[in-house]
């Protein structure tokens, strides 16, 4: 069992970055291998829409750090993708991300069937500011055959490490970590 989490803030150690290694240590706690990557320090570029993922067994044309993200994703069998919400949806970082998934989409017999949960930092205190973007976010990940098990929000986050007085909310984390691992 491998979960992986990508974390979408350029915030290093920022509340998006606890979040998701509190996910980890959940899935650590029920034996499951972890890794970590923060999407900031790795070259992904946009998709370039050419529609050579579909035509090639849903291996994307463009060479850039998202072949190795591809490769952990195929490898595991869940991951976690995180962000910060700015200008009310997920950071950019997340954003090239998700597009990006849109390559393997359809080729579940070669990629695998992998699960997910999504993870939310937030500035305003009102948990309910985003709900109609994370639930669409949730929706897009389900179609693209990413079955989401949880999702985590953390409202009122207006300083790094916010969320380390937040009990509540580090508890759900490694529940759904224990989740991704079962």
């Amino acid at each position: 069992m491998k979960v992986v989490g990508f974390v979408g803030s350029p915030r290093e150690g920022g509340n998006t970055e606890i979040m998701v290694e509190e996910i980890l240590k959940g899935a650590s706690m029920s034996g499951a291998e972890t890794e970590i990557f923060n999407l900031n320090k790795l070259n992904i570029k946009p998709c370039q829409a050419c529609m050579h993922c579909k035509s090639n067994e849903g291996e994307c044309a463009t060479d850039d750090d998202m072949q190795k993200i591809y490769k952990e994703i195929m490898e595991s069998d869940a991951f976690i993708l995180g962000s910060p919400i700015y200008m009310w949806q997920m950071s950019a970082q997340a954003k090239l991300f998700t597009d990006r998934l849109y390559a393997p989409m359809g080729f579940e017999e070669k990629f695998g069937k992998t699960s997910s949960a999504l993870v939310f930092s937030q500035g305003n205190p009102d948990i309910d500011s985003f709900e109609e973007y994370i639930n669409s976010t949730k929706e897009v990940f389900n179609l693209l055959g990413y079955t989401v098990k949880g999702v985590l929000i953390s409202a009122g986050d207006q300083s790094p490490g916010d969320v380390k007085n937040k009990d509540d909310v580090l508890k759900k984390a490694r529940e759904i970590g224990k989740d991704l691992a079962n």
